[in-house]
């Protein structure tokens, strides 16, 4: 088997693997192991930021047979889940499967069903391998998505426009007046953290999300959301509830000159975020709607009001690419929706399988372990899958779910809540 990626999902990938005494190589064309945890402190161009910490529990973070350490805070930093991600490779004994410094070039079925892996290393040395399975877990936070087109004078902007994938530390910044697009995940983080360090930072938000901070009651909302009273509530309940808990935790957004969210909770992807609502009621951040244009130094905004700037820094989301797999795979880049049994096989390219490529309110870690497991299982013979039509079946079936809830999109198209997926994985690992 080859498994392309050594970030958190393809060490899971590799462990379950090893476990069955499954022969494999794993190639990773970073230095080292850890993916997008170990790229800050690298200096690497990618999604990750200096500041970024863990959203999720390191409870539920962690590899159920490698415990994160008991030593390290509930939502470690970037730092010490790099470290930890390589001292699990080391534990599990991956490190002399897993190939650095290679790129995976083309990824190639051939007549016979076999997969033709073709990679380069730092030094140029291009290789052909042959493998009976591919499991592709490189993740998906990959090419940076700006918006298109930019607003009006943006070729002439006197400052610096960049995407949240350049983005390394506020202190870059110091002293200067910075705008930043997009109220994501990444979004907030940097302007939090922009706010520490530049003259002004405003934050622009053309579309209302749900803010959900990483605690309620004291408690991690993940770990909230793993405890058997949660799961035993209907989903409107479950609504219900965070619904209720965010006003007495927050208030309304409105109250933060941020635009309400126009859709329920848990109907698009939430921000989870302790520091954005405090840094805006401290002055520290100032929120602004969708930038209009822009005029030499000053940026507009639709409701007419401008700031000037140095910078603009785009949050803006990534988009899925996988430049090394043949032309009509089901995430290539111009599908509409990724369409994946189970969110993993893909039903007409047997031997093709995804781990990671899900997008869950809540921590990966157990979710890519029971992939990884499962496909273990489907590669050793103990599972045989169903005909590639009954697989297409379920992923309309899968598809029209999603839609109804959230809308068809790519994006979308990879949302799963994490212990209802949970649940199904171990079902079919076990039927």
């Amino acid at each position: 088997m080859c498994v392309i990626g050594a970030g958190l999902a393809g060490l899971a990938s590799a462990h379950a693997l090893a476990a069955r005494g499954i022969d494999f190589v794993c190639l990773e064309k970073a230095p080292d192991v850890g993916g997008i945890w170990r790229q800050p402190g690298a200096g690497e161009r990618g999604p990750a930021y200096l500041s970024l910490h863990l959203n999720s529990a390191k409870q539920l973070t962690g590899y159920a047979d490698f415990p994160m350490p008991s030593e390290l805070p509930l939502y470690p930093r970037h730092a010490d889940v790099a470290a930890y991600l390589r001292s699990f490779a080391e534990w599990a004994g991956l490190l002399p499967r897993i190939e650095l410094r290679t790129e995976v070039l083309s990824v190639t079925q051939d007549d016979d069903g076999a997969w033709t892996v073709t990679s380069r290393t730092a030094q140029g040395e291009v290789r052909e391998r042959r493998f009976g399975h591919v499991i592709v877990a490189s993740g998906h936070n990959t090419e940076a998505v700006l918006p298109n087109p930019l607003p009006p004078g943006s070729d002439s902007f006197a400052g610096t426009i960049l995407h949240s994938m350049d983005y390394r530390d506020g202190s870059d910044f110091a002293g200067q007046r910075v705008v930043v697009v997009g109220m994501g995940a990444s979004g907030v983080d940097i302007a939090a953290d922009l706010s520490r360090h530049a003259a002004q930072t405003v934050l622009s938000v053309r579309r209302g999300l749900h803010i959900v901070p990483k605690q309620l009651f004291g408690m991690s909302v993940d770990l909230i959301a793993d405890a058997p009273w949660w799961s035993e509530m209907s989903f409107p309940e479950q609504r219900s509830f965070v619904e209720q808990a965010l006003l007495v935790a927050r208030g309304r957004l409105s109250d933060y000159g941020l635009p309400e969210p126009d859709h329920p909770v848990f109907s698009s992807a939430v921000t989870i975020s302790d520091e954005i609502l405090s840094r805006i009621r401290h002055g520290a951040v100032l929120p602004r709607p969708a930038i209009d244009s822009l005029d030499g130094s000053r940026v507009c905004f639709t409701d007419g009001t401008e700031v000037e700037a140095d910078a603009i820094v785009y949050c803006t989301g990534f988009r899925m690419a996988f430049p090394f797999l043949p032309a009509g795979c089901p995430a290539g880049p111009r599908q509409e929706a990724v369409e994946l049994y189970k969110r993993v096989v893909a039903p007409d390219r047997p031997g093709l399988y995804f781990v990671g490529l899900i997008r869950p309110h809540g921590s990966i870690t157990r979710l890519v372990e029971a992939q990884s497991q499962w496909v273990a299982q489907i590669v050793d013979g103990d599972i045989t899958l169903p005909s590639a039509d009954a697989m297409r079946e379920e992923i309309s079936g899968y598809l029209s779910q999603i839609e109804e809830r959230y809308g068809r999109t790519q994006g979308a198209s990879i949302q799963v809540d994490v212990g209802s997926y949970l649940r199904e994985l171990r079902e079919l690992q076990d039927a």
